[in-house]
């Protein structure tokens, strides 16, 4: 039998295994879970033996992927490793943001160039049947919005959007699309009400910026890419033309 040694990289003197090749390796000794995306380990001391490593290492490099969502502990059943959970990206973009490395303004233009990139994508895939569940969202959004129940107005919003991301089905889009809600819901909260104090209504009722979402559904209903594209742009344009400052 040989032995697999993990590579080693120094850090501040000291030799340590990087943490993607451990994974590497423990993707070659899992076994994979049938029906599912997980593939179970071997006990701590068979997978110690077979990296060439002390358990202590070992629990170290575990308890990391553990944190980064990759790794999962079921009791009675074993030691999991799977595709990540939306917890880690919403841990690094908020610390990220209370270190001061990353800002609002920051989060909303990457939002905004996601969110186009999304809609084109969507009008290629969409299904009729999506195509009506987006429409339901945004009539939700302005009943709400009309019967001065915000809070559901909200919820309604982000269902929409969270709704077109998954339409898309593109795991790094997923990821981002919820840090960036994460972070951004005050905000949008915010914004959605001070709409409400400063954007008159049109004839039937509705403010502008709750019904440029139809303009999406109907770019989508019609699979024009380019369309879908230009109309979450509008969207994003309007509350720009509001001009109402941010949460500080």
């Amino acid at each position: 039998m040989v032995e697999m040694v993990v590579p080693l990289r120094r850090v501040g003197g000291m030799a340590t295994a990087s943490l993607e090749a451990i994974v590497s390796e423990l993707l070659r000794l899992a076994t994979p879970e049938p029906g599912t995306t997980a593939r179970r380990l071997p006990p701590e001391r068979e997978l110690g033996e077979a990296l060439n490593m002390s358990r202590g290492a070992l629990r170290e490099q575990l308890s990391v992927l553990e944190l980064l969502g990759f790794l999962h502990r079921t009791q009675g059943r074993g030691t999991y490793i799977d595709t990540p959970s939306d917890d880690f990206v919403r841990s690094y973009f908020t610390i990220s943001r209370q270190l001061g490395y990353l800002n609002d303004q920051q989060f909303a233009d990457a939002r905004v160039m996601l969110e186009e990139s999304v809609a084109e994508a969507a009008a290629r895939v969409i299904t009729d049947q999506q195509v009506e569940e987006l429409r339901s969202d945004v009539d939700a959004m302005i009943a709400a919005t009309q019967a001065g129940d915000h809070e559901t107005a909200l919820e309604a919003d982000v269902r929409f959007h969270s709704r077109l991301n998954r339409i898309v089905d593109n795991p790094i889009f997923r990821l981002m699309h919820e840090g960036f809600i994460h972070m951004l819901r005050e905000t949008i909260r915010y914004r959605r009400l001070e709409a409400v104090r400063v954007e008159p209504v049109d004839e039937n009722g509705m403010r502008r910026t709750d019904s440029v979402h139809y303009d999406v559904v109907d770019a989508l209903e019609q699979r024009d890419s380019d369309a879908a594209r230009s109309a979450m742009h509008a969207h994003f344009e309007k509350w720009l033309e509001l001009r109402i400052e941010p949460v500080r």
